[in-house]
C-alpha cells in the first residue's frame, strides 16, 4: 500500500479534503481551459433546461477530478451522488445506484475504467435514452425488466483513459484532461488553504511548498498540514521559507518534490539496470512494488519532469536524473 507523504493517492488523512476544496468555478485554481469550456457547457444546459452531456474527466490522481464533479454539481444546482468502479461488481450494484437517482442529478463514478465490462454493456442505454434493462428470476424463469430512468448526467474519473472501451468512452459528449498544475498555481492553492486553515504563510513560504508538491494540489495541501504541525510546535503562527525548508527536508522531500522512493526507483535502474533501457516487470521486481503502482502512481511525475522516459525497449533515466542524483554519467 502506498502511504508515501508525497504519494498523489487518497490517504486517510486526506480525509477532511472536502473542508478545503473549492466550491465554485470561480475558486477553483488551474486547468483554465477545461474551466472554461465546462462553463459554457454548463451555461448552454440550464438556457437549454436539458442535463449536461455526460463528463470524462481524465489524467493523473490529485488533481482535482473528484472536485470538479462536485463543482459541475453544484453549477447545475443539481445533487450528486458518488460511486466508484471496483464497488460496482454485478448488474445489481448498478440497478441499485441508478435506481436512486433523481431527475437532473450528477452520478460520479471514480475509477470508472474498473467497471466490468458486462456492466459497461447495462450502462450504454443508460447514458444514451435513460433506461435500464436487468434480468431477474432463474434461468428457467428469467424475465427482463425495463425501468425508465430520470435524465442524469453521468461524470466519469480515470487515471487510464486508455483502459476504457471504445463503446464507453464514444458516450461521453465531454472528454477533459487534467494537467499537472504550474508552481504559481500551486502557491494561490497554498495561498487559499492558508486562509481555509486560518494558518498565515508568508509568500517565499508558499512558493517553496508549491515548487515540492509534484504538481498536484492534493500534495501540496498535504504538505502545508504537516508544515504547519512544525510551524505550531516551533512556536511559530506564521509559516515561514525557514520553517517550510526545514520541515520538508525533515520529512525528506527534496526541492523538486522527490521523496526516497523516487530516488530508490532511479537508483534501481541506475544500479542495476545500467540506467536502462528495463522492462516495466523486471523493473517492478527489482524493487518490489506492483508493475500498475509504478506505472500509475511513481512513473507520472518523474516522465513529467524528465527524470525519466519510456522507450520501446523500456524505461530510462535520463541525463537530467544523473544531474539531479549527482551522479557521473558512466
Amino acid at each position: 500500500m502506498d502511504d508515501r507523504l508525497v504519494t498523489s493517492t487518497l490517504l486517510k488523512e486526506d480525509a477532511d479534503e472536502m473542508n478545503i476544496r473549492p466550491q465554485t468555478l470561480e475558486e477553483y485554481v488551474g486547468q483554465s481551459d477545461v474551466k472554461e469550456n465546462i462553463k459554457i457547457f454548463i451555461k448552454s444546459a440550464l438556457i437549454r433546461k436539458k442535463p449536461l452531456d455526460h463528463v470524462l474527466l481524465y489524467g493523473p490522481p490529485g488533481l482535482g477530478k473528484t472536485t470538479f464533479a462536485y463543482i459541475i454539481a453544484h453549477e447545475l444546482g443539481s445533487n450528486i451522488k458518488t460511486a466508484s468502479g471496483p464497488s460496482i461488481e454485478k448488474s445489481g450494484d448498478l440497478a441499485a445506484i441508478l435506481s436512486t437517482l433523481e431527475e437532473g442529478d450528477v452520478l460520479f463514478i471514480d475509477e470508472i475504467h474498473r467497471i466490468p465490462r458486462f456492466i459497461e454493456e447495462i450502462l450504454y442505454p443508460a447514458m444514451e435514452d435513460f433506461y435500464l434493462d436487468i434480468v431477474v428470476g432463474s434461468e428457467s424463469s428469467s424475465r427482463n425488466i425495463r425501468i425508465n430512468l430520470p435524465k442524469f448526467t453521468l461524470i466519469g474519473a480515470t487515471t487510464r483513459a486508455g483502459d476504457l472501451s471504445s463503446p464507453l468512452r464514444d458516450r461521453f459528449g465531454i472528454i477533459s484532461k487534467l494537467n499537472y498544475y504550474t508552481d504559481e498555481e500551486l502557491f494561490q492553492i497554498a495561498k487559499r488553504t492558508s486562509k481555509v486553515l486560518k494558518m498565515p504563510i508568508d509568500d517565499e513560504a508558499a512558493l517553496e511548498l508549491a515548487k515540492r508538491s509534484r504538481g498536484t494540489p492534493r500534495v501540496c495541501n498535504r504538505l502545508f498540514k504537516r508544515v504547519r504541525d512544525f510551524a505550531l510546535v516551533e512556536g511559530s503562527n506564521v509559516i515561514t521559507l525557514e520553517i517550510t525548508k526545514n520541515s520538508l527536508d525533515r520529512l525528506k522531500v527534496d526541492g523538486v518534490g522527490l521523496d526516497d522512493t523516487d530516488y530508490h526507483l532511479l537508483m534501481a535502474i541506475i544500479e542495476r539496470f545500467n540506467g536502462g533501457p528495463v522492462g516495466l516487470e523486471a523493473l517492478a521486481s527489482s524493487i518490489g512494488e506492483e508493475s500498475s503502482t509504478i506505472e500509475d502512481v511513481y512513473e507520472p511525475y518523474l516522465l513529467q519532469i524528465g527524470l525519466l522516459k519510456r522507450t520501446a525497449r523500456g524505461r530510462m533515466v535520463t541525463d537530467l536524473a544523473y544531474e539531479h542524483l549527482g551522479i557521473k554519467k558512466m
